[in-house]
């Protein structure tokens, strides 16, 4: 069949596409990705798909036209309660464990990936409230995230059709859903505050990370996500969301994308008519070391990226410790993409002193990484009481304290960052959200235009402190997708 693009133009686009999204298209499916092409170019204000294939393969860096683009090549066919044994698998088994377990803290994190127009993370929601009856003592987080904004903005207003319940059981439209209009269902407020609802590229963008909630997850459904990656952008985005949870999490996927390869570290659960698998409680060994490269015997210097005006400090130490601990401990390091047990251990074994900030950074971290919040705020106490002027350490002490809901003690924490470094990017946009999910919109849009003015004075390619390797320029497309989106606030 005869193409409106030349080959040259669909190859270079089916990459790009692959790139930057993840998504799959073959030359089979060069007719797909032509006819899907028009109403975006429209959107976007092209008249011709040619001009509009060369706009986005010369963009720059990653362009709002690339998420427009997303939203019409994603499907978003979804509805309340698909595929039932999932759900009755979470409410008779995967639930009532974890609450046993969490009697103490309290503290259940849950994150739909790839949530489309909401329907999944409201299930959810529906889910554990009917297996926690008393669930408004408990610390919940629902996390919902999409690359397709026009599906988020239909998310965050909970209103469906009656076509949304088709699968549903008849309670859950008649117990959690108000009906409006004649075919037009609103779900309940209860249900619905549960549910956060974010921008996220989980091809391109940085997980797990506090900076986007995707760490510690207890939960990770991405049911009918995968199957429309590359090979390789699945077998990465599986790696991630396998660091995203905690030891004995549990990742729910679909049937289509059952992969011994993609799923090799975890441990299948057999569930009836459930695809689950669960993160091992203990870590696991590599099954091969990576090869460490031998190098001229110099010294080094251990920097994190800083703002020109930052007192951050590197770290600098003698070759022969480097080299009597690097091939021991390599694959050891906590990060935040990859926890680690013991890192306190590991740290004191490495360097037999008193710890950097740097190191205390990297113990903080690895602890709300793995859930252990009480543990990482002591943690950042102690280095706080050493270190009194690193915005770092206040920073983070904010971001376990957002996870332990106590917004107060968090806000607090943030503003003092902020005295320190008035140009700490993430410190204001981690403001921005507390006020925003404290319903204080105007003082959340006040805290986001001031992250969009600060990152204006930064090059697109600069790497913002404590983002793990987010640049200024990409950082700017999310929060101003996410605005758009009306994810984090109701401004204009």
């Amino acid at each position: 069949m005869k193409h409106i693009l030349s080959e040259h133009t669909l190859l270079k686009l089916s990459d790009f596409i692959s790139s930057g999204l993840g998504l799959h298209f073959p030359k089979e499916r060069w007719n797909d990705l032509e006819r899907k092409l028009v109403p975006a170019a429209n959107n976007c204000g092209f008249n011709d798909i040619e001009q509009f294939a060369l706009h986005l393969i010369s963009a720059q860096q990653h362009s709002q036209s690339l998420e427009v683009l997303a939203a019409h090549l994603t499907i978003n066919e979804t509805f309340f309660w698909r595929e039932p044994e999932t759900f009755e698998a979470l409410m008779q088994k995967i639930l009532p464990e974890l609450v046993s377990l969490r009697q103490k803290e309290k503290c259940i994190r849950i994150w739909s990936a790839g949530c489309s127009s909401g329907e999944e993370p409201y299930s959810i929601a529906i889910a554990l409230s009917r297996v926690i009856p008393n669930i408004s003592s408990w610390n919940i987080t629902i996390l919902a995230t999409d690359v397709n904004l026009h599906v988020l903005r239909k998310a965050a207003e909970g209103e469906y059709s009656h076509w949304s319940f088709r699968n549903a059981p008849k309670w859950l439209r008649e117990n959690y859903c108000v009906q409006r209009e004649k075919n037009k269902y609103s779900v309940i407020p209860a249900i619905r505050d549960m549910v956060k609802f974010e921008y996220l590229n989980l091809a391109e963008d940085v997980f797990p990370s506090p900076l986007n909630n995707t760490n510690a997850m207890d939960i990770v459904f991405c049911r009918n996500v995968l199957m429309y990656f590359t090979n390789d952008c699945s077998g990465k985005v599986t790696n991630r969301l396998y660091n995203a949870l905690q030891h004995g999490g549990y990742l729910i996927v679909s049937a289509s994308e059952l992969s011994v390869q993609n799923f090799s570290e975890f441990t299948h659960i057999n569930l009836p008519g459930a695809v689950v698998f669960r993160k091992p409680f203990t870590k696991t060994k590599r099954k091969n070391k990576i090869p460490v490269m031998e190098s001229p015997r110099e010294e080094l210097s251990f920097q994190l990226p800083v703002s020109p005006n930052s007192i951050y400090h590197p770290i600098t130490l003698p070759p022969d410790k480097i080299e009597e601990k690097v091939t021991d401990t390599y694959e050891l390091l906590p990060s935040l993409s990859s926890p680690v047990e013991n890192s306190t251990v590991i740290l004191d074994e490495v360097l037999k002193e008193d710890r950097t900030t740097e190191q205390h950074i990297i113990e903080i971290r690895d602890l709300a990484n793995r859930g252990k919040l009480n543990e990482a705020k002591a943690a950042c106490e102690e280095a706080i009481a050493t270190y009194k002027l690193d915005p770092r350490l206040y920073y983070l002490q904010a971001i376990i304290l957002q996870e332990n809901n106590q917004l107060s003690e968090a806000i607090v924490s943030l503003k003092r960052a902020m005295y320190i470094d008035s140009n700490f990017v993430l410190s204001y946009y981690a403001l921005g959200n507390i006020y925003k999910q404290l319903g204080k919109t105007k003082s959340a849009q006040k805290n986001y235009k001031i992250v969009l003015s600060l990152l204006s004075k930064c090059k697109v390619e600069d790497i913002l402190p404590e983002s793990e390797g987010l640049t200024a320029g990409r950082f700017k497309e999310i929060l101003s997708a996410s605005i758009q989106a009306g994810a984090n606030y109701d401004g204009n």
